[in-house]
């Protein structure tokens, strides 16, 4: 076996790699998930539907232009998406939203969207909540997106103004009370008459997605796309 592969081998056997889903240890070949979880991840595959048919889209109808409505995974309670979520939300492994961003973004290249977003723009947390966190779980599934994509990503674009309690156990009116007026475009420029690919997590009523994407219409992009790791039914 040559040099490099023994120790790839015996440094595996010092710091064995984990899959993000189910933390069991990675056989040779295997990258971040292992391939039993990957198959099995709840795919929702959205972005091969016609907007028409789109469940997600529905829910901005009416409200707001919405170019493209799309989540990568379903969340299923006690599930591997759940797992996942809670990796990156509290644990710490923004690897999760790089890998699963990566991920997504080939399949939505692959794909051809029309229009092709030109920016990805994360949603914004507090300066208060950033700094309690440490990160924004919703920048590194945009970085990884961005990459999959091959465009930019601008974590800067859009900020928080309010700081505001969490969205977890509010109604749909309640949440769009919540973050009606707390956020804005702190970087115009960068947005300016561009396609932007608005994302976070999760989606559920879609309360903060719709406010964000009305502060960045408002300011000046051309159109507004959304998409999230995941989709919770409502």
């Amino acid at each position: 076996m040559p040099l490099p592969a023994l120790l790839s081998d015996f440094v595996s056997l010092l710091f064995p790699q984990v899959c993000l889903a189910c933390e069991d240890v990675l056989a040779r070949g295997e990258e971040h998930m292992c391939t039993t979880c990957r198959a099995q991840l709840p795919y929702t595959d959205y972005h091969r539907l016609p907007s028409e048919q789109n469940p997600l889209a529905r829910r901005f109808w009416g409200r707001l232009p919405i170019q493209h409505t799309l989540s990568y995974l379903r969340f299923q309670k006690h599930g591997r998406v759940q797992h996942l979520l809670h990796q990156l939300k509290y644990r710490g492994q923004q690897e999760v939203g790089r890998v699963l961003g990566r991920w997504y973004g080939q399949e939505l290249h692959e794909t051809s969207l029309h229009p092709a977003p030109d920016l990805v723009v994360p949603v914004p947390l507090h300066a208060r909540k950033l700094a309690e966190r440490g990160y924004n779980q919703a920048d590194s599934f945009a970085e990884g997106l961005a990459l999959g994509l091959q465009i930019p990503w601008a974590a800067e674009a859009l900020s928080r103004t309010t700081y505001t309690k969490s969205q977890t156990q509010k109604n749909r009116i309640q949440r769009w009370q919540n973050v009606e007026t707390v956020f804005a475009v702190a970087q115009p420029d960068l947005i300016q008459q561009k396609h932007v690919l608005l994302v976070d997590d999760v989606l559920t009523t879609g309360a903060t997605l719709e406010a964000c994407a009305q502060a960045l219409l408002a300011a000046g992009a051309a159109y507004v796309s959304i998409a999230t790791i995941a989709t919770a039914d409502r």
